[in-house]
């Protein structure tokens, strides 16, 4: 189970590090080795995001990505392929991220057997609110998978409780309204908006949109649970490649 994972990690550190990688981008090789760097330098979990034409959540960085993995081939069936790959290799939880028109395509029920085959642990589907998804949530439960609900500074608390009442392994809390990899404030603001988000769940909680670097994942110590980082890895390897990957993550003081 997602959650039991997370609770037991947190025993031996103040707070975990999930990242976020588009596959296929910059090729599937390159997917390998940025996966395999990070699991080195102590990443606890990872999102692998199966691109889609219109990521509606994402900002350029991540939407650029997106786009490159498609125009070299990207299909459902070679991310599936790959993701299995993926788990057989390394001893970390991996969750799905994309948006429901992959999944409707798939077919719901297919493609949550399909996760549970291969061991994804749950997934992350941003366009998809309970009340428009109850196929989704009876396949996610009938495969003994999480799905992962958001809330935004804006969600109110009783919005905030109704999705997690449907939400299972972890809570994704995003920093700020708007789309990934923009600049985010790490404020008493953002403490008042996660003591919220702490009151409206017992689940454990995710923070991201705009973390960036050591002083962000620090300031999140006893507020969040896991601190996420997306668009500043894909920005760094798009400035300096795929190499620099591990020295980042080890940067963050997370292992």
């Amino acid at each position: 189970m997602l959650e039991s994972y997370i609770r037991n990690r947190l025993k031996e550190k103040e707070i975990l590090l999930m990242t976020h990688i588009v596959l296929g981008y910059p090729s599937f090789e390159d997917s390998f080795r940025i996966i395999e760097a990070m699991v080195n330098a102590g990443v606890d979990l990872m999102e692998l995001q199966i691109p889609f034409s219109e990521p509606m959540a994402d900002g350029a960085v991540i939407l650029h990505a997106n786009q490159k993995s498609l125009s070299k081939g990207s299909t459902v069936k070679k991310c599936l392929e790959f993701s299995g790959e993926v788990i057989k290799n390394f001893d970390i939880p991996f969750l799905f991220m994309s948006y429901y028109n992959i999944l409707y395509k798939y077919g719901v029920e297919g493609f949550a057997e399909e996760m549970s085959n291969i061991g994804i642990k749950g997934a992350i589907v941003p366009d998809l609110p309970p009340e428009e998804g109850e196929d989704y949530i009876n396949a996610m439960q009938k495969y003994n998978l999480s799905p992962i609900y958001i809330f935004s500074p804006t969600t109110p608390y009783e919005r905030m409780k109704y999705l997690a009442s449907y939400g299972k392994g972890l809570i994704y809390c995003v920093a700020r309204k708007g789309v990934t990899g923009a600049e985010t404030q790490f404020s008493n603001q953002l403490d008042d908006y996660l003591s919220q988000c702490r009151k409206a769940t017992d689940l454990p909680l995710a923070l991201g949109f705009g973390v960036k670097n050591k002083g962000d994942i620090d300031f999140l110590k006893g507020k969040a649970d896991i601190a996420v980082i997306g668009s500043e890895t894909i920005r760094l390897i798009d400035s300096d490649g795929v190499g620099v990957v591990g020295d980042f993550i080890k940067s963050l003081g997370i292992s």
